[in-house]
């Protein structure tokens, strides 16, 4: 009964943003008010530079990651494995301590991933790593990555319970994503 404590635990550490976080310490602008207005370390790049960014990534990735693992240690079954992902996934989109206004969760969802399985998070990051090195283009990586992450999962885990939140997932990073879509099959993606 005490693992199931995890999943509202996964929700608030999903909810400390991290890009908020950094930007306060780094004194930089509010990433919710500057460049794409979106708290996440593709934007903190763009206001705050590299190093603002790699600390705001690292911090996105582990607040998915420490929840899973924590799981993973209290033995969790892949049922509460799911749900506790799903959980901090969601912290991050609608973080309660920042009026429900996240990121969009590639990072989170990359540490969640990596927490379900080291090998599942490194496919979706070598497909991150293949697109952005083809194309140039973050968002364009993140979607094709996300629309790979279920078959990943399915694949490795044989898991319907973990399979179910990988779809659950890219389906709301497509969601997030809606306006860089847009702007993709209009060519002016940057």
């Amino acid at each position: 009964m005490f693992q199931w404590l995890l999943i509202p635990i996964a929700y608030l550490m999903g909810s400390v943003s991290s890009a908020i976080i950094v930007c306060k310490a780094m004194n930089l602008p509010d990433p919710r008010e500057q460049g794409s207005k979106n708290p996440g370390a593709t934007n903190v790049m763009r206001i705050g530079g590299k190093k603002a960014a790699a600390i705001t990534l690292v911090g996105d990735m582990l607040k998915g990651l420490i929840p899973v693992l924590l799981a993973k240690l209290l033995g969790a079954d892949y049922l509460l494995l799911a749900l506790v992902g799903m959980a901090a996934f969601l912290g991050h989109l609608f973080p309660v301590f920042f009026g429900f206004k996240g990121g969009k969760g590639v990072a989170t969802a990359f540490g969640v991933l990596s927490g379900f399985s080291w090998m599942i998070g490194g496919l979706v990051c070598g497909t991150w790593i293949l697109v952005y090195k083809l194309f140039k283009i973050s968002s364009l990586s993140a979607l094709v990555a996300a629309a790979l992450t279920p078959v990943y999962v399915w694949f490795i885990s044989e898991s319907v319970e973990l399979a179910t939140v990988a779809i659950l997932i890219s389906g709301i990073l497509f969601w997030r994503h809606k306006e860089n879509i847009k702007r993709l099959l209009q060519g002016t993606e940057d």
